[in-house]
């Protein structure tokens, strides 16, 4: 996005609202064995996992687990059963070695617009008291109706003032044109002024497949609400049926379909179990 903060530095700290609107555009590029890319727009709110009840009130075109205009529902994210979203994040977390529970936990996610949702990526930020990134979940969904979480303690060395860099081997099946021997590189500009989120799939012969999504804050109010919702009125339709679409078209460019492998331990889907986090106290 033209103007879009490039440095953690001129993107300023995490909005301190409980709820914020990013709009801005996705970019998915595949770089081999044949080239296809395509972008599209989209919003996305962030919210305040401690202050879901506040997020609610900032607008009445807004809910949290209740049919609106645009709606976020836990049920839709971690256990997928409505349940304590912040418990879940917590125990991802306490999972990587990361000491003590986040001071806060923010979510970036596509919204349901008019009921409609399909969200291929949400990500968790978690910060400290003093506001610094500790940690950051990354929850993929594919279009079988499975989740998986990748959770990353920030380490020393991978935030700089160019973002936050981080890679995990690839464990769940997202696309059926791209098998499981692949690496993932995050390439992260945490939540500001600005958001910025890059993908590079790589296999032993280098790079696989490109996505991003670039945003711009906008305050979270009516008026804002009602504009994005124009403009993106089935926004969860929007992004499925961009899924298949470009799926078909590398179909029909020559790609082989890869085997759905079976769900491996961590999934949280219709066809994987997952497992009950266990309550940490939080800080106060």
């Amino acid at each position: 996005m033209s103007g879009l903060p490039t440095t953690l530095a001129a993107n300023g700290p995490a909005p301190a609202a409980a709820a914020t609107l990013y709009v801005g555009d996705v970019m998915h590029a595949r770089l081999k064995p044949v080239g296809h890319r395509f972008a599209y727009r989209v919003f996305c709110v962030l919210l305040d996992l401690d202050r879901l009840d506040e997020a609610a009130r900032a607008s009445p075109l807004f809910s949290v687990d209740r049919p609106n205009l645009v709606s976020f529902r836990r049920r839709d994210h971690g256990p997928r059963d409505g349940s304590d979203l912040r418990l879940h994040v917590d125990a991802l977390l306490a999972g990587t070695g990361l000491a003590a529970p986040p001071a806060r936990i923010l979510i970036l996610a596509y919204p349901r617009v008019m009921g409609t949702l399909f969200n291929p990526l949400s990500v968790y930020w978690a910060y400290d008291a003093a506001g610094a990134l500790t940690g950051v979940v990354y929850e993929v969904r594919n279009t079988f109706g499975e989740m998986h979480a990748y959770a990353k303690r920030v380490m020393p060395g991978e935030l700089g003032d160019e973002g936050l860099r981080q890679e995990q081997a690839k464990r769940f099946h997202v696309s059926p044109f791209v098998d499981m021997a692949q690496r993932y590189r995050f390439r992260l500009l945490p939540p500001g002024a600005g958001v910025r989120i890059r993908i590079l799939e790589v296999d032993s012969a280098g790079p696989t497949l490109a996505a991003s999504f670039a945003g711009r804050a906008e305050p979270f109010t009516t008026a804002r609400l009602v504009a994005a919702a124009a403009r993106f009125p089935l926004l969860g339709v929007k992004i499925l049926a961009a899924i298949h679409f470009e799926a078909f078209r590398l179909w029909w460019k020559g790609l082989s379909v890869q085997p759905r492998p079976v769900a491996v331990a961590g999934d949280m889907g219709d066809a994987a179990g997952s497992t009950a986090p266990t309550e940490r106290p939080r800080p106060r």
